[in-house]
């Protein structure tokens, strides 16, 4: 095979990882988990780590009913039959049988403030936990990119391989036909049949490193991986490192998440302090007496004794506490401890997402870098290939110096494969640390986007009792019924 036509190879092979390097608007899909986008969406809608995190922050939107169920009045009723099977022999005028009805309302007037803290503390947290939300989300995308261009380059490496052992092979027809003739020595032959044999257990492993890619695909995305296409370019990536730091300290949702934490535990201090206060409550409620006609026995003429009865009672209790043996002290003392380790967990977080930007934004301009220098390896390669094919022919170079060039070539296709292909996911994973990677920033088609604001005006002030939501079922499909993946490839364009 030319030199010629192993180019023409690994630009088609390379043709899926083609990484733009300007900034460009969103790009139109061309089949439903077949680009980048129609991946994402795919992900968005079925992926089960997102659809759990989406239900934990259900129920922790339901904290703020429960915390403010406390400083609502509340009712009940107590209904007793009484049915009496042995009397004293002294009590001439107990009634055989009694029906009590009773009803209780209760209206809290002071707690203290700790429903009012605990109302406080339970928004806060929503607000913490729809951050949380928003960092799973992106951590899903960045999964998902991160597997997507992992089956572009494991098939593009595939085809690499596949090629270089078909060139392999016309390499060691040609040398046994040398050999034949007399041109070559046995050593030729043995080095091209040795040459041969790596390649192919290279392709092997190739083809492996590409069913576990679309395998794990699969697993994120929740469908097999057909015919992928390139990415489109990245948006919004920053020119400095500062600027992309600037931008994560506003943004990143694991920040956000952590200063709202430290909020809701200076609120739950609050809270534990309340324990040493007074409490003061109004009650009232009607009681129902019915004897059945019974009180006062057979002996006491009818009439003697009233057999039902309704009263009514309306009160203020007040309940001071004077000595809880050190507990409202510790509990309090306990809450400071907490607060200050939220304290001390955002500042934390803080450095760890300071960290991460820098870490990315130097992983992409590495990366692009990298590319430039190995897209140079390859040209130099195959230059050099040529000129060792050509010296070859008039005897100044031996078949050990072509196969020296086929596999130079060869590994400096592969890292340039690889290095496209960590240069899109080095700056995605750049916009994630920096928030900047969420379905709202990414413009996803495939219908409305999740709002967990939703849910939270729906329940934070429901207070019927009886108000339960449907069954719950689960939303994220399985990949049961999914082929076992394999190791072909797409057939690619002609050049």
């Amino acid at each position: 095979m030319s030199p010629h036509a192993d180019r023409a190879v690994f630009r088609a092979a390379l043709l899926a990882c083609t990484v733009p390097a300007l900034i460009a608007p969103a790009f139109a899909p061309v089949a439903w988990a077949d680009d980048l986008r129609g991946a994402l969406a795919s992900a968005y809608d079925t992926n089960p780590t997102l659809d759990a995190a989406r239900a934990n922050q259900r129920a922790v939107d339901e904290g703020v009913p429960i915390a403010r169920a406390p400083g609502l009045p509340s009712l009940s009723g107590t209904v007793t039959y009484t049915e009496f099977l042995k009397k004293s022999a002294n009590s001439f005028t107990s009634p055989d049988r009694v029906l009590d009805a009773q009803a209780n309302l209760g209206v809290p007037i002071f707690s203290g403030g700790s429903v009012k803290n605990s109302v406080r503390a339970a928004k806060v947290r929503v607000e913490a936990g729809q951050a949380d939300l928003r960092g799973t989300e992106s951590q899903i995308f960045s999964q998902t990119v991160s597997a997507y261009m992992d089956v572009i380059r494991d098939q593009a490496i595939v085809g690499l391989n596949r090629n270089n052992v078909d060139v392999l092979q016309v390499n060691l027809k040609a040398t046994g036909d040398r050999f034949e003739i007399g041109d070559v020595t046995r050593t030729d032959v043995a080095q091209s049949n040795s040459r041969l044999a790596l390649a192919r257990g290279d392709l092997r492993t190739a083809e492996s490193n590409l069913v576990a890619s679309r395998e794990l695909y699969i697993q994120i995305v929740g469908k097999a991986p057909v015919d992928l296409q390139p990415p489109p370019p990245l948006q919004a990536l920053p020119a400095s490192p500062d600027e992309a730091v600037q931008v994560a300290l506003d943004n990143n949702p694991d920040l956000i998440a952590a200063r709202q934490r430290t909020k809701a535990a200076g609120y739950d201090t609050d809270v534990a302090g309340a324990g040493r206060l007074p409490k003061v409550s109004v009650f009232t409620g009607p009681d129902y007496t019915n004897y059945f006609g019974t009180l006062g026995g057979s002996s006491v003429p009818a009439g003697t004794f009233t057999q039902h009865d309704v009263t009514a009672q309306l009160g203020v209790r007040a309940t001071i506490p004077i000595f809880q043996g050190g507990l409202p002290a510790a509990q309090q003392r306990q809450a400071q401890a907490r607060e200050n380790a939220a304290m001390e967990q955002e500042i934390g977080a803080e450095r760890q997402v300071i960290a991460t930007v820098r870490s990315a934004f130097s992983a992409w301009r590495s990366a692009n870098d990298i590319i430039a220098l190995n897209q140079t390896a390859v040209d130099a390669a195959s230059l050099s290939l040529e000129g060792v094919r050509a010296e070859n022919t008039v005897g100044n170079r031996t078949i050990l110096n072509i196969l020296d060039a086929e596999q130079e070539l060869l590994r400096a296709q592969v890292q340039l494969v690889a290095a496209r292909r960590n240069a899109y996911v080095a700056g995605f994973n750049l916009l994630s640390a920096m928030g900047k990677a969420e379905a709202r920033d990414l413009g996803l088609d495939g219908g409305t986007l999740y709002d967990p604001q939703a849910n939270y005006d729906r329940v934070k002030n429901k207070i019927w009792d009886w108000e339960r939501d449907p069954d719950p079922v689960a939303r994220s499909t399985r990949t049961v019924d999914t082929p076992a993946q394999n190791a072909t490839i797409p057939a690619q364009p002609a050049p």
